[in-house]
């Protein structure tokens, strides 16, 4: 399709791919490009250099909303991802280039009504997927049409449930897709406390650190934390010195199981997050969840004496 600076749009993948620009794409990142995106496929084939490559920014989940910038050259557009808040970057959000064709431009009117069926409930506001990992159907039991759709995407509801089968309204798709019913759940409408983010990040233990990532096919440090808080609604910074600043410091001593843990080396920024995992023990004994850039997987652990001399401060969401 074609998109135009100043137009809003959406993701129409299950999870698009921030890049720094169009020619830092590798060969290797075939599978992250086109209408048919293999995210696991795509972080599968990486060696242990490529997961940390300097092209990857972020990544966006199906229908998250973006604002075109800039149309440039062989189908890509520069963004901003605005529910990626990025205040040292882009005050709108997180800026990066995207594939046009993992796009679709932003609906200005409300989906209509989908299927029907007497007295079953209708929901009455946006789902959010539970499920670690699922797909979008053509129909209960039918075509796959969107695979891997992940954890914390929202969706809006087509109609009430069906025969354990959910119909939502899913970017560049004119009729309404399907999901097991079991995969989503309302959208909060209220903050989560603490350990419930913590229990949702506790689900994504072993995944693959992807620099960049926010997915449960690979993921970064302030990706972690992002998508936790996503899963309830809560729209964190994407990077870890915007999460913060926009967290409330604690005291040292006081932090508790959901917490963020702050990390940076003298002089400079933050440049690591960890979610807190237990309370603290006498002797500076304190734990966390975090995906670990040295061992490139989300891990909890005890806090290393690397990481305990570079510990800046503790937050509350």
């Amino acid at each position: 399709m074609e998109l135009r600076a100043g137009q809003r749009a959406v993701v129409r993948v299950a999870v698009a791919t921030l890049w720094t620009c169009p020619d830092a794409v590798r060969p290797i990142d075939a599978p992250a490009l086109g209408t048919h995106v293999d995210t696991g496929a795509w972080i599968a084939g990486m060696d242990t250099d490529q997961q940390v490559g300097d092209c990857v920014l972020s990544q966006l989940l199906l229908g998250e909303e973006v604002l075109v910038t800039e149309v440039g050259p062989h189908g890509w557009v520069r963004v901003v991802a605005v529910e990626q808040a990025a205040a040292g970057l882009d005050p709108r959000g997180y800026p990066g280039w995207l594939p046009t064709d993992q796009l679709t431009a932003a609906p200005t009117d409300p989906p209509g009504p989908g299927p029907l069926v007497a007295d079953a409930p209708t929901p009455t506001g946006p789902l959010v997927v539970d499920a670690t990992v699922t797909a979008l159907y053509a129909a209960p039991d039918g075509d796959v049409r969107v695979p891997g759709v992940v954890l914390g995407t929202r969706l809006t509801p087509a109609g009430p449930a069906v025969d354990g089968w959910r119909p939502v309204h899913a970017p560049g798709h004119h009729e309404p897709l399907w999901l097991p019913d079991r995969h989503t759940l309302p959208l909060p409408t209220h903050p989560p406390a603490p350990d419930e983010a913590l229990a949702v990040a506790e689900r994504l233990l072993d995944v693959v650190y992807i620099w960049g990532g926010t997915s449960p096919a690979g993921i970064d440090c302030s990706g972690l934390v992002h998508l936790a808080w996503r899963r309830f609604g809560v729209w964190l910074p994407r990077d870890a010195g915007d999460q913060a600043d926009a967290t409330t410091p604690v005291e040292l001593g006081t932090e508790r199981p959901g917490d963020l843990y702050f990390f940076a080396r003298p002089g400079r920024g933050i440049h690591h997050v960890g979610i807190v995992s237990a309370l603290p023990r006498p002797g500076d004994d304190r734990r966390m969840l975090h995906a670990c850039y040295q061992r490139r997987r989300v891990l909890e652990e005890r806090l290393p004496d690397d990481r305990t001399a570079t510990l800046v401060g503790v937050h509350r969401v």
